[in-house]
């Protein structure tokens, strides 16, 4: 009986720990950016010139033009991350359910940060959401789509840090910007690599952690 009861323990305790495991994660380790891939426009300069890392920060120059993205791909998700702008508030995003990682822009959703528009969806080189239409009168798609944010700005100021959280569940992605529901869409892609935007000016990452749902 108590062999029988210690090998149920034992198997409970492995099975918890397999959950915890798929259930949380760091997608940056704090010291390095070996889980990453580089795109910068025209392969101008290597990717260690624009993302860097120091003290935990993740610091991407904003120029040239590019991004960094995970090695792995993610489906059912919540991300939590905190940004801030090292300078002038510029322009940047977080890029989900990247499905090709073509030069300069992904396919894949963009989660905007530009100042003033975080919490936009804009819709990267052919990917879509249900919720885009043509705005009236159009008669073409833009290069760039927009879904804009359901409220008003909920940044903070240029050198504060604001925190992020972009879930993904079957195809649906919500946005808060700082506890504010900022936009909800949903698609037909559910997976995808997560990157990180150089684009306008100096921005800073910490504290990214990935739930898996």
């Amino acid at each position: 009986m108590q062999t029988a009861k210690l090998l149920s323990i034992t198997i409970l305790s492995l099975l918890l720990a397999g959950s915890c495991g798929r259930q949380s994660g760091s997608i940056f380790n704090g010291k390095d950016l070996s889980n990453w891939h580089f795109v910068l426009q025209g392969d101008s300069v290597p990717g260690d010139q624009v993302f860097t890392v120091d003290q935990g920060v993740i610091t991407v120059k904003g120029e040239p033009l590019g991004y960094m993205y995970t090695k792995e791909k993610y489906a059912d998700f919540i991300l939590e991350l905190e940004y801030r702008w090292a300078e002038e508030a510029s322009n940047s995003g977080v890029f989900i359910l990247i499905e090709d990682p073509a030069n300069p822009f992904p396919k894949g959703i963009e989660c905007q940060l530009a100042a003033g528009n975080a919490g936009d969806f804009v819709l990267l080189n052919g990917a879509d959401l249900n919720e885009y239409s043509l705005p009236e009168g159009a008669t073409e798609r833009p290069r760039f789509p927009v879904i804009g944010k359901l409220h008003p700005s909920s940044e903070k100021t240029a050198g504060e840090w604001n925190r992020m959280q972009v879930t993904v569940t079957d195809g649906t992605v919500t946005v808060f910007v700082n506890d504010v529901l900022q936009n909800e869409a949903s698609g037909k892609v559910k997976a995808g690599h997560i990157g990180l935007q150089s684009e306008g000016g100096k921005i800073q990452f910490r504290n990214l952690l990935l739930r898996k749902l």
